[in-house]
């Protein structure tokens, strides 16, 4: 089950890899009110049937896990979404990639919580695949906006592979003073 934010987000982008992508980008944007989450990617997409199936529970396209019988989670987020007044989208093309958009209403009392996004972001940037991942991130509050960006890419460049401890380890740092560096705009009212 799914108990943050955090964690539809990673289900999600998990797909994007296992569909094959190149390339994936993650849009966050968060305001006082909302948090609104983008995947892109450019993976094998689904047909207009699969698109029509895809948030039934009971569905799965019997490729990716060939014992399960119910594909979950995007049923799950649908029905989170729902139950706090956000909203869902999901476009896809074969061969061409998909877009899911959702968004939370953050001062709904179901809201679940964000999690912790620094290491989320570790988490799906160590996805196995030579996929390349961007995170665009924005943070909206009253005394302004800021936002930050990072590219698998570049980091694998700068720390080399992203699986063993040591980098995963200074990646982590490095997303968490990313997330400070926002406080100036989370923290004045």
């Amino acid at each position: 089950m799914h108990g943050t934010l955090c964690d539809f987000l990673s289900d999600i982008v998990q797909n994007s890899f296992e569909a094959g992508a190149r390339s994936v980008t993650v849009t966050i944007e968060e305001s006082e009110r909302e948090i609104r989450f983008t995947v892109v990617d450019d993976g094998k997409g689904m047909t207009e049937e699969v698109l029509k199936r895809v948030q039934d529970p009971f569905y799965t396209d019997g490729e990716k896990h060939r014992k399960r019988k119910v594909g979950l989670g995007i049923p799950f987020l649908v029905q989170a979404v729902e139950s706090v007044g956000g909203d869902f989208s999901i476009v896809s093309e074969p061969q061409v990639g998909t877009t899911i958009a959702f968004s939370f209403r953050l001062d709904h009392i179901d809201c679940p919580p964000l999690g912790d996004l620094p290491s989320t972001l570790m988490g799906i940037m160590g996805f196995s695949g030579d996929c390349n991942l961007v995170v665009q991130r924005f943070l909206t509050g009253p005394a302004g906006s800021d936002s930050y960006r990072v590219e698998r890419r570049e980091l694998t460049e700068v720390l080399g592979d992203l699986t063993t401890s040591g980098t995963l380890n200074l990646l982590l740092g490095y997303l968490r003073s990313q997330e400070t560096g926002l406080d100036d705009v989370r923290n004045h009212a």
